[in-house]
């Protein structure tokens, strides 16, 4: 059967750009503008803390892993108080060597390895919104290894470079997500495959988009009654099951290999009805005003949950809660 985690991050595409060493000594703060882009961290040595905009501030330490599929604004500083410095996240791409915050002599009180990424699929956003603002996760010994991999080929030109590190980053996403997996999770795709119930109607969904799915067959399928299913559904994933489909039709169909899906239009009339169900699409997977979304925050193996939904009351109302913070200690 279909695995809709791996599926998804296939179709993103993701690409290695570029990561470095940073490190911070005394009392330093540095302030990041909204980047867009994904990007990832894991702590080296030390202590700091990472505050992402509309998100409750993260305390990092040595082993922690950090992922943020569309990087917002955010402030990362030293224990000391101390005024944030502004930093363009596109002017600090350049060069590999390490990156100092703070006093500049001295040993390091703090060192890390971050970088970012990118996803190459036209359709990333649509995917992206299924997941959590902003992934922790702690004592998880694989995460540092895969991080130090993609560093040591980003800095390398052997034969299959490229290659290689697009399947080293598929490997960090899929780890870092699938570390995340239960009820401590937020609405969206890993939300949905904690519950078996509602992760059999996403595996179909997956295995055959073309199929003419309706929530009763989905239901069936899940030994559910049509308003369990839909209301389970929608509550796990934040989205009803046929908004769902709709989405990851227009992500597997259109641009995504040579040949063309069943449901995509040959002509004109098909492509701008194929532009219109994008639009309605992007409406609902990911509302104008995502930052208003409360911070849901749970570790592995249990907690409590803070979450904000709408009780759905037709088959076509979208949910408006919205993935948000997640953190996960390893076992």
């Amino acid at each position: 059967m279909a695995d809709p985690l791996a599926e998804v991050i296939a179709l993103m595409r993701p690409r290695a750009v570029f990561s470095k060493v940073i490190s911070g000594a005394g009392a330093w703060a540095v302030r990041y503008s909204a980047f867009g882009q994904p990007s990832f961290c894991t702590m080296l040595e030390g202590e700091c803390v990472l505050a992402v905009d509309q998100q409750a501030p993260v305390e990092l330490a040595a082993g922690d892993f950090v992922l943020m599929p569309a990087t917002p604004g955010f402030t990362l500083s030293g224990r000391e108080p101390a005024v944030p410095v502004f930093l363009d996240p596109h002017a600090a791409q350049g060069g590999t060597g390490e990156l100092r915050h703070g006093r500049p002599s001295g040993p390091p009180e703090v060192r890390m390895l971050g970088g970012y990424f990118e996803f190459e699929s036209p359709d990333a956003a649509l995917l992206v919104s299924l997941l959590p603002v902003l992934l922790h996760v702690r004592g998880v010994e694989r995460l540092p290894v895969l991080v130090q991999l993609v560093r040591d080929e980003s800095l390398d030109t052997r034969p299959g470079r490229e290659l290689v590190l697009s399947r080293l980053v598929e490997l960090l996403l899929i780890e870092a997500l699938r570390s995340t997996t239960g009820d401590g999770a937020p609405p969206g795709l890993l939300r949905g495959l904690a519950d078996a119930r509602v992760a059999m109607g996403l595996r179909l969904m997956h295995e055959t988009p073309a199929r003419t799915w309706t929530v009763d067959a989905l239901a069936r399928e899940a030994a559910l009654s049509r308003s369990t299913f839909f209301e389970r559904f929608s509550r796990a994933v934040g989205m009803p099951p046929m908004e769902y489909l709709l989405a990851w039709r227009m992500a597997h169909g259109p641009g995504q290999g040579p040949a063309r899906a069943p449901w995509c239009g040959d002509c004109g009339r098909g492509r701008a009805r194929g532009l219109q169900l994008r639009q309605h699409v992007q409406h609902c997977v990911q509302p104008p005003c995502r930052a208003a979304a409360r911070p849901v925050r749970a570790w592995a193996g249990g907690g409590g949950l803070n979450q904000r939904a709408r009780t759905p009351s037709t088959p076509h109302t979208a949910i408006s809660a919205m993935p948000s913070t997640v953190h996960t200690s390893g076992a």
